[in-house]
């Protein structure tokens, strides 16, 4: 789902998001940021369409949501369940979490959330390789030069 439009507003709130996390997404951001999954690359409070995911690895297609007391309500359950369909319906898996549970286990969270980007890992097809900054041929590197010196070389 990279790249996919995403209105001014939901990026904003995103922003908002990031700043105001709770205890329980911090602690496992600091985790998840570092890389100390099998090198995988989350992002968090990432647009995705109508939805914010609290955290996801757009590579093993996993979203993973911490969720607080307010999700115990019928009607948070209900929207939760849309939302989950919905990340399923673009080939996500979510894994959901109590804030509880990752401030008092987190070892065991980042367990499962390991477990579930082996088990992805190899039933989704290999991504394409994306070429880091600077990389490309010494033809199109040529090329870039060239416009930035106005076309004088």
């Amino acid at each position: 789902m990279p790249h996919a439009k995403v209105s001014e507003q939901q990026r904003s709130r995103a922003r908002q998001l990031r700043r105001t996390m709770t205890r329980a997404e911090t602690l496992l951001w600091r985790y998840l940021k570092a890389h100390h999954i099998d090198g995988l690359p989350f992002r968090r409070q990432a647009p995705m369409r109508q939805f914010i995911a609290d955290f996801v690895c757009h590579s093993a297609r996993i979203v993973v949501e911490v969720d607080g007391a307010s999700h115990d309500f019928h009607s948070r359950l209900r929207n939760d369940r849309k939302r989950d369909q919905w990340f399923g319906s673009q080939g996500y898996v979510v894994l959901r979490f109590t804030n509880e549970q990752v401030l008092k286990n987190l070892t065991g969270v980042i367990e499962v959330i390991r477990k579930t980007a082996s088990a992805r890992s190899q039933t989704l097809p290999p991504s394409l390789a994306l070429l880091h900054k600077g990389g490309g041929s010494t033809h199109a590197q040529a090329a870039t030069r060239s416009l930035v010196r106005g076309g004088r070389e």
